[in-house]
């Protein structure tokens, strides 16, 4: 049996729903050094105190254990952190700031600190725009820009202020908006507050739809007087409204001080069915027409039903899952399966593309492992950076040998503890695509892998032509299983790298080769609209949490809602097959 945590349990990192009201964590005492650092570089602070907290914070990345209740002397004895930033994390800890940065911040405007998402400028350069050119807000730095201001500044150039203008362009585009799961635990956090309060809330819209990026969080409580829901709302210290926006039927405003809208709809309860399904289902989706020849809009509407089910029963259509409401090929889609045949949780045998502390990791792979098997899986896959990835500590070939030879090991116990009940740790690396297309390591380090996720992680500024064809020629090379995160995007932070997508695919079908949906929450990539195409061409995708910490595994409940929107099948799923399926694809794709 395995152990099904809820949707929300754990990324890398934090819990989610520990996201808005948490202790002091890690990633909290990190993100205040690393930012602290930043800023004593926009000061031109002295340079070994800048050191300092940047080598802290690098290596307090890779500790798993808790900081919070370590003393001055523990933590001095971590490696890189030293007395005088030991101390400064006792500050962080005993009273929840930071001296050195609260007086970094009073002396920085507070549009220098957004200057700090604009990719291609570090703080070295945002210190020359602002005393150079008096530059402090965002909207100076882009009409500096378009006046050219910028790339007659010493080191700049035309070239970065180009990539000053897309990153801002960018930003703007992404502004308001969070990726899927911070809008799944502030939506959460809503709901278990409303629910405080009324008998029935329910999250709809793009949330339960499963967007990768959200604009609007949207509740809706079940209650006949909506003047009163109105009235309970303005009580909630929570929630912050919007007056001027808001209706007697539909609060809006913003919850915890999360920059997102919110909306919380009052529906009487007997239309709360339809109401669901108006709220959670796209326009596209509701124009489709129902066997009466009235919309699906016109018959929700119209008719009062107990289940949304009951909505498409009058319509005389299949049922459509909340993910795949979209109005893009469910109708077609549901011509040949039926939600049963979703990939879902239960149906994952095993989980690929995971990291351990022989690269980037923060847990051994016996830790990875263990975890994994606890969690009622049959294998794991491991994947450290190859050697190029110097930044994430990749493996040298003395190194694979070596991880290899402890995976041996790990798998002779396994055997033995539990010879029925088979476990297995694969042997793979995430090798870096480089360039010219070719992959990291000669061809007799790559033939000792079981399996090869290939992945770009460098020189990303690439035309669609240049990364297609970089891209292909990693698809051509035998040793490549899996294309990882085909095009490199981090959401609301950076772009992919364009590819022309069905030559991509196309060359995978060609090849055998599996298509990863990365289910990190910062990549879901591959995008969920190019899921069906990868199904029709019999591209099988695999589910990848991309995992550098146990916990990391969870992510992969993002990956089943994105290949779940895109129509994806656990048929059509790679990390779906057995571990002696399995075993049977790699031997084969080796042998051929």
């Amino acid at each position: 049996m395995k152990i099904l945590p809820n949707f929300t349990e754990g990324t890398s990192g934090t819990t989610l729903t520990a996201y808005f009201v948490l202790p002091m964590t890690n990633s909290d005492i990190i993100d205040s050094l690393e930012l602290t650092a930043k800023l004593m570089e926009l000061h031109e602070a002295d340079s070994f105190k800048i050191k300092a907290y940047t080598s802290a914070a690098f290596n307090l990345d890779k500790i798993t254990v808790p900081l919070a209740g370590m003393s001055p002397a523990e933590l001095a004895r971590l490696q890189g952190v030293g007395k005088s930033v030991a101390g400064k994390i006792t500050e962080i800890q005993e009273t929840g700031k930071l001296r050195d940065l609260e007086e970094l911040m009073d002396k920085t405007p507070p549009g220098i600190l957004d200057m700090f998402k604009v990719k291609g400028i570090g703080a070295k350069k945002i210190a020359v725009i602002w005393r150079d050119l008096g530059i402090e807000n965002l909207r100076d730095l882009e009409l500096a820009c378009q006046s050219g201001q910028i790339a007659k500044l010493k080191g700049f150039g035309e070239s970065t202020q180009q990539k000053i203008l897309d990153s801002l362009v960018f930003l703007k585009s992404q502004a308001g908006k969070l990726r899927m799961n911070v809008a799944d635990a502030l939506a959460q956090a809503v709901r278990d507050e409303l629910q405080k309060h009324f008998d029935r809330v329910e999250i709809a819209g793009e949330i339960r739809r499963r967007a990768e990026t959200v604009e609007t969080v949207r509740l809706l409580v079940a209650n006949d007087k909506p003047v009163a829901v109105q009235q309970q709302l303005t009580t909630l210290d929570i929630l912050t409204q919007d007056p001027r926006q808001s209706t007697p039927f539909v609060w809006r405003g913003k919850a915890m001080d999360v920059d997102v809208r919110v909306e919380i709809i009052a529906v009487p309860a007997d239309r709360f069915a339809n109401e669901l399904f108006l709220e959670t289902s796209t326009e596209a989706h509701l124009t489709q027409m129902a066997a009466d020849g009235r919309t699906l809009l016109q018959l929700a509407q119209v008719e009062t039903v107990a289940s949304e089910e009951e909505i498409y029963e009058k319509a005389g259509l299949p049922y459509i899952v909340p993910e795949m409401r979209e109005g893009r090929g469910e109708w077609a889609w549901a011509q040949q399966h039926a939600p049963a045949d979703l990939v879902t949780w239960d149906g994952l045998r095993g989980i690929l593309h995971n990291h351990s502390t022989y690269s980037d990791g923060q847990h051994t792979v016996e830790q990875m492992a263990l975890f994994c098997r606890e969690l009622g899986f049959e294998y794991l896959g491991m994947a450290d950076h190859s050697q190029s990835a110097t930044y994430a500590s990749g493996l040298r070939p003395d190194q694979v040998l070596r991880q290899h030879e402890e995976i041996d090991r790990l798998n002779e116990r396994f055997a033995r503890e539990n010879p029925g009940r088979p476990f297995k740790v694969l042997k793979g690396i995430e090798s870096d695509i480089l360039g010219d297309g070719s992959l990291d390591y000669p061809d007799d380090t790559l033939a000792t892998f079981d399996y090869v996720v290939a992945s770009v992680h460098s020189n990303l500024t690439m035309t669609e032509d240049k990364a297609t064809a970089r891209l292909l020629r990693a698809i051509e090379n035998p040793y490549t299983t899996i294309l990882g995160h085909p095009t490199g995007r981090l959401l609301l932070s950076r772009d992919g790298y364009p590819i022309d997508y069905k030559t991509i695919i196309d060359a995978c079908a060609e090849r055998g080769v599996v298509m990863e949906i990365n289910a990190s929450p910062w990549r879901l990539d591959l995008d969920w609209r190019w899921v069906s195409y990868c199904m029709e061409k019999g591209v099988l995708l695999s589910i990848n949490p991309d995992a550098h910490v146990r916990e990391g595994y969870f992510d992969m409940h993002y990956g089943i809602a994105t290949g779940r929107k895109g129509g994806l099948t656990t048929e059509m799923t790679f990390n779906a097959l057995s571990l002696a399926e399995i075993d049977q694809f790699l031997t084969k794709r080796k042998n051929r």
